[in-house]
């Protein structure tokens, strides 16, 4: 009963102005929410006060034990893998069900069904369009052709979760379903797949309309200097000079290339989050104090509520795994065995690609390739608004795709038609890849197990207890010419097709480098000697060399010297641009009180961006502030454009001060990048000063306070804010306001593995159990829970038990 109070408030909230009976569009009746015995008043019992020794689940050849830790970490005991994927799946049902269901409507473009109406309309279409229901459904006809196995797992899961839903009285509800007034609906194993291509969108982007623009207004020379593809100083994930041990495949390149001329007003698709990414490494036997393998891994996604995660311990009599799941996807995403570790960070790759489309007519029903005239398919989508009449929209699909922007699309200001090509519609089994992970042994079964796996691609690093650490980049990457899909193509030219896709075989691997050590933060796979076209415009330049550096001046290294860099608040981008906009302002400001004040605070900073200190605010605001003075003319074109990166930035700041770039075409004057950092320099000081009237401290961790957000963000009362913690974007410790590592996991794989995870949240869906948000505290001072490989009859620690039949 913690939350009971809390829960009087968040009623209260509600009822203000709202009749008690009567459902005002997305606003349930509230009698039945606050009905005592079946409204929100019975989500306020945390789930050891309604353990139950024994539970229902049908279909199981034998009884399956669950024990719960004293985390509500379940450690799930069964004979076999049917019986295992079946009670995985009624137990995260009966934790995270809300959020399970939430997100893969979100992912099926239903939202407007359930939550905000025609609000949400807009970005139910866009979420069609982009066809990652079309995806998931190629993704179950390829399961059930191609692996019965994976497929006959799925259904076990997808049954595990109806019977749990099928047992749900009115007063078990998630709060959230009482809330928004709705019921859940049977689960399937389409949703499972559905789910990881919502994964795939999630952490994939493109940016060929914002380069497209960026061609026409800068031209390319100007456009190769801005937005180098191999900047000065990239440290690739596989170490330089590798020698590769495959000859590569031939690519033709056409002799001429016509792009679309347009530029193009039309609003880009959503990118990943600013601060999606991850830090995964591991380091040999031949580094550690004790000479085994370490392995650490941290995902950087946004931070919510419900989390991502959800831990669990899968076990049968061939094999136990732990570590992080996703609640409605089968197995272990990142975790370990009694062999082997592994873990992902994002690849990053540029997987999507745009094609104009030249309709015959207005009818839509064929458009040109070539000499010839193909037919389009129709795609009836009917989207259903809470509230309101449902609405129809009709997507046209061409060979290469849907065709995402038209003259019907409301985010569309032009008449123009593109369509999307992205290898997320294709028939594809990345489950399988997991499932074959948890039961791994050993390298060559990592190998084989990746070899199933196609998007979103991913940075997999492994160890095992024999000695080994790898890395290999995996996807399944387009077969490109230099320069292919950086811009919208014309969709009208055969040579425009991709040429195939690179084998799995040829992907960047590297298996016990000399160095002894594997990583990745997601930054360039490879170097320029990669024999493939590489591309995409989000590659890191930060915590990726912060961590080589580290890595490799370490040794003698121990788990805490792992979880210590995974916490490290060393921010590289400031310690290299900081000094050189010092030198910039000159003496300008030393008559100015408060900018002696805060330039003294710079001054002797250490560039660690720990929760109390100042100096990272201070800078953050200058260089906000700079960076846009910078490239002010830039951004202001209507057209969508992409800004250089940071690193290209700080590059030019060095090394061309005076240089072209920074002079303001529409002034009479000549600009430097001096010019630039003073101006920030005195917006700094606007900024400060407000700030400090308005809210005083201005310690780093009350700057940005980071905000653990619940999935719907107008439910505040079920956030967590004001999180006190370091670190941010760029740094190894990537806790910005509302991202940040969302995993935590360090693995040494000696005789005995010893394994530590945390995520800011808590096994529980529920706002009102004790087990929502515990581990928020325990991860923002940079701790773990103990995460050993438990065992049947292992009594310390146990919360309660359940058996299954």
């Amino acid at each position: 009963m913690k939350y009971i109070g809390f829960f009087v408030v968040l009623a209260l909230t509600i009822a203000l102005g709202v009749a008690v009976s009567t459902p005002f569009g997305a606003i349930p009746p509230l009698a039945p929410l606050l009905d005592p015995n079946h409204g929100f008043w019975q989500n306020s019992i945390s789930e050891d006060e309604l353990a139950q020794d024994e539970l229902r689940l049908d279909n199981l050849s034998s009884e399956v034990q669950v024990v719960y830790d004293e985390n509500l970490i379940p450690h799930i005991f069964a004979n076999n893998e049917a019986d295992l994927y079946r009670a995985q799946g009624y137990i995260t049902a009966k934790h995270r069900l809300w959020q399970m269901e939430f997100q893969t409507m979100a992912a099926a473009g239903r939202i407007s069904e359930i939550i905000v109406g025609p609000l949400a309309l807009d970005l139910d279409r866009m979420t069609r369009r982009k066809g990652l229901a079309y995806g998931a459904e190629k993704g179950i006809k390829f399961a059930q052709e191609t692996d019965p196995e994976t497929y006959a797992l799925l259904e076990a899961y997808a049954d595990g979760v109806n019977q749990y839903i099928d047992q749900l009285e009115d007063a078990q509800l998630p709060i959230e379903y009482k809330i928004l007034n709705y019921r859940p609906e049977p689960w399937s194993a389409f949703k499972s797949i559905l789910l990881l291509k919502y994964m795939t969108d999630m952490l994939v982007g493109d940016r060929d309309l914002e380069y497209s623009n960026l061609r026409k207004i800068l031209g390319e020379v100007m456009l190769d200097k801005l937005y180098p593809e191999y900047p000065i100083g990239v440290e690739p994930i596989i170490e330089a000079g590798h020698k590769w041990d495959f000859n590569p495949l031939e690519v033709t390149r056409p002799d001429s290339i016509n792009y679309p001329d347009d530029q193009l007003v039309i609003d880009p698709l959503p990118q990943p989050a600013d601060g999606t990414g991850s830090n995964n490494w591991a380091v040999s036997g031949s580094k550690t104090k004790n000479g085994n393998p370490i392995l650490a891994n941290d995902p950087h996604l946004s931070l919510n509520l419900p989390s991502l995660w959800y831990s669990m311990q899968l076990t049968t009599p061939n094999h136990s795994v732990k570590g992080a799941t996703l609640p409605g996807a089968l197995g272990v995403i990142s975790g370990f065995n009694e062999n082997i570790a592994w873990g992902v960070t994002n690849a990053t790759r540029d997987t999507r690609d745009w094609y104009k489309i030249t309709f015959q007519d207005n009818s839509r029903k064929a458009y040109r390739y070539g000499e010839k005239w193909e037919q389009t398919t129709f795609r009836i989508e009917e989207i259903k608004v809470k509230g309101e009449l449902a609405f129809m929209d009709t997507v046209v699909y061409t060979h290469y795709g849907p065709v995402v922007y038209d003259k019907t699309f409301n985010a569309n200001r032009q008449d123009v038609n593109f369509a999307l090509k992205w290898n997320v519609h294709e028939g594809s089994n990345e489950q399988k890849t997991f499932l074959k992970l948890n039961t791994g042994k050993n390298h060559e079964d990592y190998n084989a197990a990746l070899d199933n796996y196609t998007a979103p691609a991913q940075n997999f690093v492994f160890a095992s207890k024999s000695g080994d650490i790898a890395m290999r980049i995996q996807g399944k990457f387009p077969l490109k010419w230099k320069g292919q899909g950086k811009f919208f193509m014309d969709g009208a030219d055969p040579r425009m097709e991709w040429q195939g896709y690179i084998p799995n075989e040829h992907n960047a691997s590297t298996l016990n480098p000399e160095r002894g050590f594997v990583s990745s933060a997601n930054q360039h796979p490879a170097d320029s000697t990669y024999p493939y076209y590489v591309f995409d415009n989000s590659y890191e330049f930060y915590r990726n060399r912060r961590l080589n550096n580290k890595l490799s001046e370490m040794s003698n290294i121990t788990v805490e010297d792992m979880q210590g860099l995974q916490f490290d608040d060393y921010y590289l981008h400031a310690s290299e641009a900081l000094p050189i906009m010092l030198e910039l302002i000159g003496s300008d400001f030393e008559n100015d009180a408060e900018a002696k004040k805060y330039i003294s605070i710079l001054k002797q900073w250490d560039f660690y961006a720990d929760p109390n200190q100042k100096a990272p605010t201070l800078f953050y605001i200058w260089w906000r502030e700079s960076y846009s003075q910078i490239w002010k003319e830039l951004s202001e074109n209507l057209a969508p454009v992409v800004l250089p990166n940071y690193y290209q930035t700080v590059l030019l700041m060095k090394n061309e001060p005076s240089g072209e770039v920074f002079d303001l075409k529409k002034t009479s004057e000549l600009e430097t990048v001096a010019t630039h950092v003073k101006i920030g320099f005195s917006g700094l000081l606007e900024a400060m000063k407000k700030w400090e009237a308005e809210e005083g401290d201005f310690s780093w961790a009350n700057y940005k306070r980071t905000k653990i957000q619940h999935l719907v963000p107008q439910f505040n009362s079920f956030s967590v804010e004001n999180v006190y913690t370091g670190g941010g974007a760029g740094i190894l410790n990537a806790t910005s306001g509302r991202s940040g590592a969302s995993w935590r996991m360090v693995v040494e794989l000696g005789a005995e593995i010893k394994a530590f995870g945390i995520y800011p949240g808590g096994q529980s869906g529920n706002p009102g159990s004790k087990f929502y948000s515990n581990f928020i505290p325990i991860w923002a001072n940079g701790e773990y829970l103990n995460f050993d490989l438990r065992t049947a009859n292992q009594e310390e620690g146990v919360l309660f038990k359940t058996r299954l039949n």
